[in-house]
């Protein structure tokens, strides 16, 4: 997770594979080290990225034993190397951050960098669809044309077929080649053929553009006698806030009774979307504590500015992390939801990520993490309160098909409603107006 004013995150393993997080470019300021060997270096030498790394590591890491390594001979060792490309020096810095035994302090090559920052940007250079794979015919279908989006404005639709990229079959076309095809530089102009039912398959003229990616996804279900507002929360990104306030205003218009907040899957990301995401369920209370290596401590609290006081039930499972996992252990110890489903992944540590001078990266802890009751759910995960796992095809079936999530064929799902229903949580009058909501 990243909280922006003071370069903060909080990674789950699995964002090296879907692009982790960052909240901006931000260049760290990199602070001169006593040593006891003066090295000179060039600044425009490979050496000096490798310096710069060993130099955010000593400020700012959380174990300051290192691992029980010795840094001061480290970064002698390390200097005294003749890098002849930056591409050694980046093998330099990745096996000595290896010694730290910390898999979340990690170095980003450019491109990986870039890739990070984008995400966590909650934006994308695009035409604004989002693709998917049809698992019997292997063709690549739009599940969803972005509102406002290049892609929306010139009619495509969900449920086309995507024949062509430029001129380029996408026959035997996995979906990460096609992604990578489709994204590229603002304001270049792409060319989709699209097959739509009947119709013979014709060409689509796109312009790329800076499209917002949407985290949040909301719809009021009607169960039984009880009309649930459901959002589910994909990741934490700059968007996730504002787009969760815009969930939870629409659907307290729509008058709802109680709310099902779905985190499976959810990997992380910012620390102050957590924070602020948190504020929108609670009136007041502790959402998490940090503590870095000299014990400094750092509390994030509610602010009396809940959007809704109405009753809800969190789903979380084990990819649930980071900052899903702030958030779940904040509303839990508060006592403001009930947690159903299965134990989530473990993640109690923060991170602070820095860009280097030749535009690499690289994220490095920097403090431990505790939920609001000073439990640490590191390698343990937040236990939910009702636990539903799921066996192997229940889970295969909702990872093959999405669209049952929040359905009668989602067990978890159907629990947390049970739950409320149950409790006959219900009352559309514990709606805050929109005067009290209005400050966020």
């Amino acid at each position: 997770m990243i909280q922006p004013s003071k370069l903060r995150s909080v990674w789950h393993h699995q964002l090296v594979l879907r692009g982790a997080m960052f909240a901006g470019a931000m260049l760290a300021t990199l602070l001169p080290v006593a040593t006891s060997s003066t090295l000179a270096v060039s600044k425009d030498s490979p050496k000096a990225i490798v310096d710069e790394a060993w130099q955010i590591v000593n400020r700012e890491y959380v174990d300051g034993t290192f691992n029980r390594l010795d840094w001061q001979k480290t970064r002698m060792e390390l200097l005294k190397r003749n890098y002849r490309n930056r591409q050694e020096a980046y093998v330099a810095i990745r096996s000595t951050l290896k010694k730290l035994g910390d898999p979340y302090t990690r170095f980003m090559d450019p491109q990986q960098f870039q890739s990070l920052n984008n995400q966590t940007s909650g934006e994308m250079s695009g035409v604004g669809i989002k693709l998917e794979a049809n698992p019997r015919t292997q063709q690549l279908v739009v599940a969803e044309a972005i509102d406002n989006s290049p892609a929306s404005k010139a009619g495509i639709k969900a449920g086309d077929i995507i024949v062509a990229i430029d001129g380029k079959s996408t026959k035997n076309m996995n979906l990460e080649g096609a992604i990578s095809l489709i994204r590229g530089e603002i304001g270049k102009s792409i060319t989709l053929k699209i097959s739509r039912g009947s119709k013979s398959p014709f060409d689509i003229a796109l312009t790329r553009a800076q499209i917002e990616v949407s985290s949040v996804f909301s719809e009021v279900k009607q169960e039984g006698k009880l009309k649930v507002g459901y959002i589910r929360l994909a990741e934490f990104s700059s968007h996730s806030s504002e787009q969760m306030q815009k969930a939870i205003k629409d659907l307290n218009r729509k008058q709802v009774n109680a709310y099902v907040l779905d985190m499976r899957g959810n990997p992380g990301g910012l620390l102050q979307a957590s924070v602020e995401i948190a504020r929108m369920w609670l009136d007041n209370g502790t959402i998490v504590k940090t503590v870095d290596r000299k014990g400094g401590n750092e509390d994030f609290r509610a602010v009396q500015g809940a959007l809704t006081q109405l009753p809800m039930a969190v789903l979380v499972d084990g990819n649930s992390a980071s900052a899903s996992e702030i958030l779940a252990g904040a509303l839990k110890d508060n006592r403001r939801a009930q947690i159903v489903g299965a134990q989530t992944f473990g993640k109690a540590l923060v991170q602070s990520v820095h860009s280097l001078s030749d535009g690499s990266g690289m994220a490095v802890t920097v403090a431990h993490y505790y939920t609001p009751n000073g439990t640490d759910i590191g390698h343990k995960g937040v236990t939910p309160d009702v636990k539903v796992d799921l066996n192997f095809n229940e889970q295969k079936n909702l990872a093959d098909s999405p669209a049952l999530l929040g359905s009668p064929q989602d067990p978890q799902y159907q629990r947390a409603v049970a739950v409320l229903q149950n409790k006959n949580m219900a009352s559309p009058a514990s709606v805050k107006s929109p005067a009290m909501s209005s400050n966020r």
